[in-house]
């Protein structure tokens, strides 16, 4: 069984000790194989704001991978912000803006959606899609494909579609005819999971699992801080278990209230149309 922590939009700089330590012993408990942070580490991406987001992670203890959110480009710096704006980032987390992690379990693919000249909204290029989705293509039976973005790629009600990622659309249906199982986003701070079948993906499914802000004070909506954890047996080819996890300011503990259970989207759409053909 190989166990994934999903955990998004920390935003060091506002975070509640409490809650950071509730978290700390949620990751205790569950044992992860692998830590996701899918954006907004910090809040206003100070060397401060860093070096406590990195003392964090460490206290963990866990391999991760992380990808930077708007938040985590400097604001007022504009010189920053132009000539080198993921230095701190990189400083904190290791010079890879886009990592990978491929084990037996587990392909996950990273995917930067920030934009040093846009201040918010997040985009993706067709050279991002095309590049995710070769790899997909490539990813050994067994495993389970993510693919982590900042900005979310589907939204919960009209409010929010202003903060859908750009090139969303043309992502989902490319990831999931390439074999995507899962998309874990961030941005909005409002958890849920959803399964999505995107126009032209010729049936191919894709789950989309978003994060709450971990550990900040700026919860949405009187939503509070939340995680997600991602269960996968490469024995099992049926598929993986996703799980949110709240924090409970009455038990000062990450409590599950939610655990859906996913079919892998295998084989994917081209292999079907393959056997269709035959």
């Amino acid at each position: 069984m190989t166990t994934l922590l999903h955990i998004s939009d920390t935003h060091f700089g506002t975070e509640q000790a409490p809650v950071v330590e509730a978290l700390v012993r949620l990751s205790s408990e569950i044992a992860p194989d692998l830590l996701v942070l899918s954006g907004d580490i910090t809040q206003r991406a100070t060397p401060e704001q860093f070096a406590a987001a990195r003392r964090f992670v460490d206290r963990l203890g866990v391999p991760r991978m992380a990808i930077p959110g708007n938040h985590d480009i400097p604001l007022f710096n504009g010189v920053a912000r132009l000539l080198f704006p993921y230095a701190r980032f990189q400083g904190a987390f290791g010079e890879a803006l886009e990592p990978t992690h491929d084990s037996a379990d587990l392909l996950v693919l990273c995917v930067k959606t920030t934009r040093r000249l846009r201040h918010v909204e997040g985009q993706v290029s067709s050279a991002q899609i095309e590049r995710v989705a070769a790899r997909l293509r490539s990813a050994r039976p067994g495993q389970l494909r993510v693919v982590v973005v900042h900005q979310p790629l589907h939204v919960e009600g009209e409010a929010e579609k202003k903060h859908l990622l750009r090139g969303c659309e043309a992502a989902l249906q490319r990831w999931a005819e390439a074999g995507a199982d899962v998309a874990l986003g961030g941005h909005i701070h409002l958890p849920y999971m959803r399964e999505l079948t995107p126009a032209g993906a010729g049936g191919a499914r894709i789950v989309v699992a978003q994060a709450g802000t971990a550990v900040s004070s700026r919860v949405r909506r009187d939503v509070p801080n939340s995680v997600n954890v991602v269960r996968h047996d490469a024995t099992d080819d049926a598929g993986c278990t996703i799980e949110r996890w709240d924090y409970s300011a009455e038990r000062d503990a990450f409590e599950r209230i939610e655990s859906r259970r996913f079919n892998r989207n295998w084989p994917p759409a081209r292999n079907y149309r393959r056997m269709l053909e035959r």
